[in-house]
């Protein structure tokens, strides 16, 4: 006997009215198209760029399937309460499985997915956090949930839609604001990672309008559709090991102390030196220092390249730890710092780790006045494209997990190979994935040996190029 009932009366009354409703609108249009196809046809666009394709990817209230069978899943499951619909979808796109279930009850699923749809549905529930809760079950730690529901300041110009036919008939939905989604979320076992607006006028040659405008102020306050993404709550992971990589340029006076300081860290705590065609003998100290600190496995490599972002790729390529670290080798962000990232990302509380150094005050030489402004500039641009506060975009000091790099280096493509720094090619790649990026404050040092090796000037119009292409990549798609 089952002790919690999905539904009372009143709630398998509004079940089948509902039910009835859907399958009378699969019917309708299958003579009938009405001016959705516009909306649907924007709605594939961002799910495209939202969710990457071979992956097991659940779709609840599928449809007739088009959304899902258009995101190219390895493995896709459609789930709709409509035998109608279903009876479409499985005829449409037969590669796709497709099942007559409800959302408030998904025990017969027991797969895992990647990614878990919820596209304009949870207006149309009984009871969300119901819902929600089933779909948790069907979650890893790494799975993305991502759900799109309507602003209910559309109410009255989809009411006079329908009115004239040129709308499915929708039954009265649920007042669902963001605020409302993130808090069932939270009490069904879910963080928000983040949120966005789209689709300000769903009708034809409106592209550019969709695409750009919406995306600004006050225009975004006027969008039909709410996005948000969101994952599991987190779960600490079981001692995992590190890889901590240093890439080391004219930076021999700093070498003993990085081995000195450098803290222990899960079960296993990996050095990894990329040497980048130094001046000085920072190739011949590193080679001297490595013996004489057995207990820390270390590995040593001269670069192929040049910059930094070439480097770090190296050292992340031999890494064999779970957790890549950054470490700058001019130590202005100290080696004992590093355990607090470790105990961020290991903790689940965030998925790629960002050094801040604009929280504190800093020593007096550290950072020159116009490199301040400019980074609280470039945090202010970066965190409105990508939704997810970023404060300091050139902290050289970022942790992620070795998995989801791969990830980031198989999308590489998507990018292209523009960063001689490497920072904004993890940002921009730990975006594009939707993993949940954290800002850890951190003291930053002044140098004590050398000099930097970042040009004021001829790396911030760099920089400027890169907001501008990260504006076309990211947000404006």
């Amino acid at each position: 006997m089952n002790i919690n009932p999905p539904f009372d009366e009143a709630g398998k009354a509004y079940q089948q009215t509902r039910m009835a409703n859907w399958d009378a609108i699969a019917k309708k249009r299958d003579h009938w198209r009405g001016m959705g196809r516009w909306y649907h046809r924007r709605l594939a666009e961002i799910y495209q760029f939202l969710v990457h394709p071979n992956q097991r990817i659940l779709e609840i209230g599928c449809g007739a399937g088009d959304l899902i069978a258009s995101l190219q899943p390895s493995h896709g499951v459609g789930v709709d309460f409509s035998a109608e619909m279903i009876a479409r979808a499985k005829q449409r796109h037969p590669e796709i499985e497709y099942r007559q279930l409800d959302t408030h009850d998904l025990s017969s699923l027991e797969d895992v997915f990647d990614v878990i749809i919820l596209s304009d549905t949870v207006n149309d529930l009984w009871d969300v956090q119901r819902a929600l809760e089933q779909v948790k079950k069907l979650c890893a730690p790494h799975t993305r949930l991502i759900l799109n529901f309507y602003s209910h300041l559309w109410q009255l110009p989809l009411t006079l839609a329908q009115s004239l036919n040129l709308a499915a008939p929708i039954l009265s939905q649920n007042w669902l604001t963001p605020e409302d989604v993130d808090n069932l979320l939270r009490l069904a076992g879910f963080e928000r990672v983040r949120a966005t607006r789209e689709i300000l006028l769903p009708l034809p040659l409106c592209g550019l309008i969709n695409r750009y405008l919406v995306k600004l102020w006050p225009f975004n306050s006027f969008a039909l559709s709410n996005f948000v993404i969101a994952r599991p709550a987190p779960q600490p992971a079981q001692n995992p090991s590190v890889s901590v990589v240093v890439a080391a340029r004219n930076e021999a006076g700093n070498v003993k102390n990085i081995f000195e300081r450098l803290p222990n860290m899960g079960s296993k705590t990996e050095l990894i030196f990329v040497e980048g065609h130094s001046h000085d003998n920072t190739y011949e100290t590193i080679e001297k220092e490595i013996p004489l600190h057995p207990r820390t496995p270390s590995l040593l490599f001269r670069q192929p390249g040049i910059g930094k972002a070439d480097a770090i790729r190296l050292g992340f390529e031999k890494a064999s730890g779970d957790i890549l670290m950054i470490l700058d080798a001019d130590l202005t962000v100290p080696p004992e710092d590093l355990p607090r990232f470790y105990e961020a990302i290991a903790s689940g509380n965030g998925e790629f780790i960002n050094g801040v150094r604009l929280v504190y005050p800093m020593e007096k030489e550290a950072m020159r006045t116009l490199n301040f402004l400019g980074n609280k500039f470039f945090s202010l641009a970066f965190s409105w494209m990508l939704g997810q506060p970023v404060k300091d975009t050139l902290c050289g000091t970022k942790v992620l997990w070795r998995k989801d790099y791969e990830k980031i280096a198989a999308n590489r493509s998507y990018f292209g190979d523009f960063d001689p720094f490497g920072d904004f090619d993890l940002i921009f790649g730990a975006a594009k994935l939707n993993l949940k990026i954290v800002d850890l404050p951190i003291r930053y040092r002044e140098r004590t040996y050398g000099t930097t090796n970042i040009s004021r000037w001829k790396h911030g119009i760099l920089l400027f190029r890169m907001v501008a292409f990260a504006a076309r990549r990211i947000k404006f798609v």
